[in-house]
């Protein structure tokens, strides 16, 4: 049997009313935090705060925790002055640590270069720089950064265009280095950009890849030549010395020869005066004693004496006691 279904009625849901005051109060409130939280910022320790109000610059804050005005009164740019940065040009380091990984990517519009010689060289460089002003660098010159590539990459092939193509890929590259870091700077003051130069470095310096065949075996000769140049040298080093030293000893030896025949000499002639000065006294008895040193002195070195003598019928064994004690 089926019953009549009554008819749904709803209930009405009437919404909270909210006044004007609310709204005015909550969006004050959210003002309120949001000129808060925009009025506070930290900059790192290797960095500045460079504060711009209503786009004027007006002062620099250091590292920490920092105030300023809100609702993009003041705005705040962050500069790394602490940071040494670098630039590449020629390649490009993809990743950094033991094994440093490179880009594949090449980079001949940097790093090839006419020399003054009218040769080509694919010279790869770094530039380490800091920033010294952060105003300068931030509003004195449009895209400082680009404009510092722009200004070194100028500067170096001003440097490769002086010189022949074997004086930047040899004994020029270390030239070229230090004028690069002199004449850079002159231009990042000239400019302004408030960047201080501090190191430059020739990565590579390589002729192109169609003739690097033909400028290695120019290097390998070059250095064999060099090679045997030193080995020249060091053999010059080692025989002069040593013939100097053998001249000097041979100078000293005859020196001391001829002062010892001189010494002698002159004891020889003392010596003999000597003598003349007993003989005249007593010349008998020098006469004789003469003649027994002589004979001493010759029998002396024989091994074998055997004394004749006129008046003897045989022959007179003779005992040989030189310098030794006779025993009873």
């Amino acid at each position: 049997m089926r019953q009549d279904i009554p008819p749904f009625r709803g209930q009405e849901i009437k919404l909270p009313s909210i006044s004007g005051r609310t709204i005015g109060l909550v969006a004050l409130g959210l003002a309120v935090l949001f000129a808060v939280f925009s009025s506070v910022y930290t900059v790192s320790p290797e960095e500045v705060g460079v504060v711009l109000t209503l786009g004027k610059y007006t002062r620099t804050t250091e590292p920490g925790l920092q105030f300023k005005l809100p609702f993009g009164i003041e705005k705040v740019y962050k500069v790394p002055v602490r940071r040494q940065l670098k630039e590449e040009f020629g390649f490009r380091t993809v990743q950094a640590g033991q094994r440093t990984q490179y880009s594949n990517q090449k980079f001949e519009e940097e790093e090839l270069m006419l020399t003054g010689d009218l040769n080509s060289a694919l010279v790869e460089w770094i530039v380490q720089y800091k920033i010294a002003d952060p105003v300068k660098f931030l509003f004195r010159v449009r895209s400082p950064r680009d404009t510092f590539r722009d200004m070194t990459e100028a500067v170096m092939r001003s440097l490769v265009g002086d010189r022949s193509v074997n004086e930047v890929l040899t004994t020029g590259r270390e030239e070229i280095g230090s004028e690069l870091k002199i004449h850079l700077q002159e231009l990042c003051d000239q400019y302004e950009t408030g960047i201080q130069v501090q190191v430059v470095v020739l990565q590579d310096v390589n002729p192109p890849v169609p003739v690097q065949a033909s400028f290695n075996e120019v290097n390998n000769a070059i250095q064999e030549k060099e090679k045997l140049i030193n080995e020249a040298l060091s053999s010059y080093n080692q025989e002069i010395p040593r013939a100097s030293g053998q001249a000097q000893a041979m100078v000293l030896e005859a020196e001391g020869f001829a002062l010892d025949r001189v010494n002698r000499a002159k004891g020889d002639v003392a010596r003999f005066k000597a003598l003349l000065t007993e003989y005249k006294k007593a010349p008998e008895v020098t006469r004789r004693r003469l003649y027994l040193e002589a004979m001493e002195e010759v029998m002396g070195n024989m091994d074998r004496k055997i004394i004749l003598d006129d008046s003897i019928e045989s022959v007179i064994p003779f005992l040989p006691l030189a310098g030794e004690a006779i025993k009873p």
